[in-house]
């Protein structure tokens, strides 16, 4: 009960405080718009960017951590889109937009605070690792699967064009990109830059998980019900489960192995939302998911971090 009075609740109520101030009418959704889009398209991505610029690549970049955490990622976008197909017979491009909100869990605005809560921002190296890979990760699959189901007969080479035109449009990507490049280049930022640099990234999550809350007024779970649930049991119970096992047969360190299966118990990121919005496809599903499943976090990840000790 400690773990969740001091870890898990902190977050939610940042979040809870989102969603009653824009439901009271304190802020409109422009407003929520507006903070959304300094957190997601500038404040995060410079986070992301300091913390890829500092990180020892050698300890993140575990090949077991990406291993276990990114199979089990795959298995639930799989078991995502054909039990969406086979199922609740939904038509092929709604099955991918059903597996991706089963692939994407919300690895940056849940993951890493309730990762520092719990363990610490020394802890964290593992949980830089995994979100360093998600974006390109997550929409390559997700892209390359409903551009095939979309486009089958069409060229090859149109698919690659809007594969990479998807993927790197995104403000995350892009500072993740520059952050491994000074990484690897071994540059040192000037100091005013890093005191600048801490300053933002200081207002990204707890901005972020403020216009979370925001944007979650908008959705109300109906409709396609047992679709939701599926999808919210196998992103809060099925994914870490699958990255447990992994990490255990992998022998993955005690840090890497809490990110592994910290990050794959969060919900549906808004992201899932994005993509089926970006489609048009099962965006109901997509939004209610994030909802339900955002909300059931509250629980589900207390279990997970009960059992991780």
């Amino acid at each position: 009960m400690q773990v969740l009075i001091d870890v898990i609740l902190p977050v939610f109520l940042v979040i809870g405080a989102g969603y009653l101030a824009t439901r009271q009418g304190m802020f409109t959704p422009s407003h929520i718009e507006g903070i959304m889009k300094f957190t997601q398209g500038f404040a995060i991505p410079c986070l992301l960017f300091n913390a890829l610029a500092k990180i020892d690549l050698q300890q993140g970049f575990d090949p077991a951590l990406l291993t276990s955490f990114y199979a089990g990622a795959f298995i639930c976008f799989l078991l995502g889109m054909f039990g969406a197909r086979f199922l609740f017979d939904r038509d092929w491009e709604d099955s991918v937009a059903i597996g991706f909100a089963c692939l994407f869990s919300n690895s940056i605005l849940l993951g890493l605070p309730i990762t520092e809560r719990a363990y610490g921002a020394d802890a964290m190296t593992g949980n830089y690792a995994i979100v360093a890979m998600h974006s390109p990760f997550c929409y390559g699959v997700g892209i390359i699967a409903m551009e095939i189901t979309r486009n089958r007969g069409k060229s090859s080479s149109a698919l690659v064009i809007a594969v990479l035109k998807a993927m790197f449009s995104n403000a995350l990507i892009l500072g993740i990109g520059l952050g491994f490049l000074v990484n690897i280049s071994g540059t040192t930022l000037p100091q005013v830059l890093d005191d600048a640099l801490g300053l933002i990234i200081r207002a990204a999550l707890p901005g972020a998980l403020f216009a979370l809350g925001g944007v979650l007024v908008q959705y109300r779970p109906e409709g396609d019900l047992r679709t939701i649930f599926y999808v919210c049991a196998i992103a809060l119970v099925v994914h870490p489960a699958l990255v447990w096992g992994f990490g255990t047969a992998l022998s993955l360190p005690q840090d890497l192995f809490r990110s592994a299966v910290l990050t794959a118990a969060m919900a549906p990121g808004f992201n899932a939302y994005i993509f089926a919005n970006m489609y048009g496809r099962a965006k109901r599903v997509a939004a209610s998911s994030v909802l339900v499943a955002t909300g059931a976090t509250l629980i589900t990840a207390w279990v997970w971090l009960t059992l991780l000790g």
